[in-house]
């Protein structure tokens, strides 16, 4: 397995990540003895990131998570790497509330995960979205006494601009930004990645398929459950949809003259990025994770990215990538 650097003060890191949030919340049914059997695939392939969040199903993923480990053999488990967001406040009903990143909350969400996971450490260390009554800086720092205490490893943003990454990088080292970055979401090109670059921050790279957007799987006539976010995600409705499952056509036509599935060229158009950008590929299956990791072996040549670029350019999509009340909470700069 190829490996990449989580910036300059995370690291050496699987140059895919494995990311966990499907396998107990958002997109429908899964099964949990094939998502432990996922897990267990990905580490005896060499990805050493699991990527969760401590409110994906209220916990469920990290248990799940930390039920996998347990299962591992010695080995695959100790080169398992954790990854988890924070500080999203949901209630009994599944609803969502906003996001606390009070010193005394970050000691205390970190408190449950470590137990949840039964890990001694987490390896990296987020808030899912900034709480707008807390100054960033007072959150990292309570990452930071995490880290003096041995708790983490490693501080992570998630979802912040360039105004946010800086004030957050003066306060203590941060290893990486988790942001959404794929062939139809590019926003972080203009301002986000050169600031990660200057500051040495990596790329943790989530929506690389767009939800199953641009995977080469989904269909028009598939029916969502109302529990999945696609049913309420501006990119998977009505004229959006079809507009934007036409960007995936043309993206097909590339990919078979490769002899490679969508998704792979998908994964590899984001790899092709830099070797500071981590893709977390979303695969909830052994068939899907095996797929995601034949990306590895796409190379991308100058022709092949002036196809994709022409085919699926910067801001093709239609539709934001969240409704429009989560929208908000994106990229916040304070």
């Amino acid at each position: 397995m190829q490996t990449r650097p989580l910036g300059t003060t995370g690291p050496q890191v699987s140059a895919l990540g494995l990311g966990c949030m499907g396998m107990s919340a958002l997109y429908g049914e899964a099964d949990r003895a094939e998502s432990i059997a996922t897990i267990h695939a990905a580490l005896e392939a060499g990805v050493t990131l699991l990527d969760t969040g401590d409110f994906y199903a209220m916990g469920h993923n990290e248990m799940l998570i930390g039920e996998a480990l347990r299962a591992a053999p010695a080995a695959l488990r100790e080169q398992a790497l954790t990854s988890v967001k924070f500080g999203a406040l949901r209630d009994p009903d599944g609803g969502w509330s906003g996001y606390d990143g009070r010193p005394a909350a970050v000691r205390n969400f970190a408190a449950y995960s470590l137990q949840r996971l039964g890990v001694d450490h987490i390896d990296v260390y987020r808030i899912a979205r900034l709480d707008p009554n807390v100054p960033i800086e007072e959150t990292v720092g309570a990452i930071a006494e995490l880290v003096e205490k041995g708790h983490v490893r490693h501080i992570g943003l998630s979802e912040v601009g360039a105004g946010s990454i800086r004030r957050a990088a003066a306060t203590a080292p941060i290893s990486d930004l988790q942001i959404e970055y794929s062939l139809i979401s590019r926003g972080i090109e203009d301002e986000v990645l050169p600031t990660t670059r200057e500051l040495g921050i990596g790329i943790t790279a989530y929506g690389v398929l767009s939800r199953g957007l641009i995977s080469g799987h989904f269909t028009a006539d598939r029916q969502l459950a109302p529990t999945d976010f696609r049913s309420m995600s501006p990119r998977f409705q009505g004229e959006n949809l079809q507009h934007n499952l036409s960007l995936v056509e043309a993206l097909r036509k590339i990919a078979e003259q490769k002899g490679v599935s969508v998704a792979q060229i998908a994964i590899a158009w984001v790899l092709s990025r830099g070797e500071d950008i981590v893709p977390l590929v979303g695969a909830r299956t052994r068939e899907r994770l095996t797929e995601a990791l034949g990306a590895l072996d796409v190379t991308l040549d100058d022709a092949d990215l002036g196809a994709i670029e022409q085919a699926v350019p910067a801001d093709a999509a239609a539709g934001d990538r969240y409704p429009a009340a989560q929208m908000s909470h994106l990229g916040t700069d304070r």
